[in-house]
C-alpha cells in the first residue's frame, strides 16, 4: 500500500520526548527534585514550542489542519463506533481535541511546578515573584499557600496520566477501525494512503 508522509521529524520527536520526559518524572517523582525539575523545564519547552510550531509548522502540524469543533468532535466519535466515521490523514477530530487538552494539561502543570518550587525552595524563575503566604516579603507580587500548590500540581499529574491513558486508547481503538497503525506513523511519519 503506498504511504504518504503525515508527520515531521519535530511533531514526532517531540511527541516521544514529552512520553519520556512525563514518565521519568512520574516515575522519580521529586526524589531527584534537580532533575525533576529540569525535565520540567524541558517538557515546558517542548509543549510551548509545539504551540508555536502549530501556527508556523507543516501542514499536519498546524491547528488548523485538525482543530475541530465540539459537534465535529461528538459526531467522528458517534460514527466511530459504527464505522462510519471518515479517514483523516492527519489527527482526526477526537485526536485533535486531545492535543489540546494534553498541551493545556501539560502548561498547568509545569507552572503548577514553577509555583511550588519557588514556593518550597525560592528557586526557578518564579523564585522572588512568589513567597510562601504569611511570610510577607517585599518585592513578591504574589503569595501562594504551599500546600494548595502541591495537591495542584500532584491532581494535575493525575489528570495527566488518564488523559495520556484516553489518548492510548484512543490510539488503539482508532487503529484498528481505520486499519492503520498509529504508533508506526508516528515513529516513521508516515501513513497509508487510504481511497
Amino acid at each position: 500500500m503506498t504511504s504518504v508522509k503525515v508527520w515531521d521529524p519535530i511533531v514526532r520527536f517531540g511527541h516521544w520526548l514529552l512520553v519520556a520526559g512525563f514518565f521519568t518524572n512520574y516515575i522519580m517523582e521529586d526524589e531527584v527534585m534537580t532533575l525533576h525539575v529540569w525535565i520540567g523545564y524541558t517538557l515546558l519547552a517542548i509543549v510551548l514550542f509545539r504551540v508555536l510550531w502549530g501556527f508556523v509548522g507543516t501542514e499536519h502540524a498546524r491547528f488548523g489542519d485538525f482543530v475541530r469543533s465540539p459537534a465535529a468532535v461528538v459526531y467522528y466519535l458517534r460514527n466511530l463506533f459504527t464505522g462510519l466515521a471518515k479517514h483523516y490523514l492527519g489527527h482526526n477530530p477526537a485526536g485533535g481535541i486531545m492535543i489540546l487538552l494534553l498541551i493545556a494539561c501539560m502548561i498547568a502543570l509545569a507552572f503548577s511546578g514553577l509555583v511550588l518550587y519557588a514556593v518550597e525552595e525560592n528557586a526557578g524563575p518564579l523564585a522572588g515573584w512568589v513567597v510562601e503566604a504569611g511570610e510577607g516579603v517585599s518585592g513578591a507580587l504574589w503569595a501562594a499557600d504551599e500546600h494548595f500548590w502541591e495537591e495542584t500540581h500532584e491532581v494535575l499529574v493525575n489528570v495527566m496520566l488518564g488523559l495520556v491513558i484516553i489518548h492510548v486508547l484512543g490510539v488503539v481503538v482508532s487503529s484498528r477501525l481505520h486499519r492503520e497503525n498509529l504508533v508506526r506513523a508516528m515513529v516513521t511519519g508516515r501513513k497509508p494512503l487510504k481511497d
